[in-house]
This record gives C-alpha cells, structure tokens and sequence, in this order.
C-alpha cells in the first residue's frame, strides 16, 4: 500500500506542478490583456476629446458672424492700405531733400 501512496503523492505533485504552469500562464496573459485594455481605453478616451474638439472648432467655423467678420477685414485692409501710403511718403522725402539740395 504504501508504494502505492507513494505514487499517489507523485501523481498529485505532478498535478500541481501542471496546474501552477497553467495559473501563471493564465495570469501572464490576464496581465497582457490588462495592459491592451488600457492602451484600448487611452486611445478611444483620446478620440473621444478629439472628435469633442472637432465639433467645438467646426461649431465656431459654422456661428461666426460674417458680417463683422466682414466689416474687419474691410477695416484692416484700410490700415494695411494708409501704411504703405505712409512708407511710400517717407521713402520719397530723402528724394525731395536731394533735389532741393541739388
């Protein structure tokens, strides 16, 4: 009988040995999995505020007020226009002082 326990024991440590193999097998893989799963949610999280600013830029796009926007740009071409007016006036006065001179 006792050649027999002895064979039981065997065949039970064996058994554990193959079931520790298969736990740790299975928490390595769980740990991967884990691992996808956060990068999956960090990603869908990140497309979740992209698409939200999206919507947020093409919302101001869509209300802008284009006659203000119009009046504004009618306002700065007439400052760009009084400024190149201004320099051509003052690149022309060395010229007149030259003439006088000479």
């Amino acid at each position: 009988m006792t050649a027999n326990a002895g064979a039981d024991q065997t065949a039970a440590n064996d058994l554990i040995g193959e079931l520790d193999a298969a736990i740790a097998y299975i928490s390595e893989n769980r740990s991967e999995l884990g691992a996808f799963q956060n990068r999956l949610e960090y990603t869908i999280n990140n497309l979740k505020q992209t698409a939200e600013n999206l919507t947020a830029s093409e919302s101001r796009i869509r209300d802008v007020d284009v006659a203000a926007e119009s009046a504004e740009m009618a306002r700065a071409t007439v400052l760009q226009q009084a400024a190149v007016s201004v320099l051509a006036q003052a690149n022309q006065q060395p010229q007149l002082a030259l003439k006088l001179l000479g």
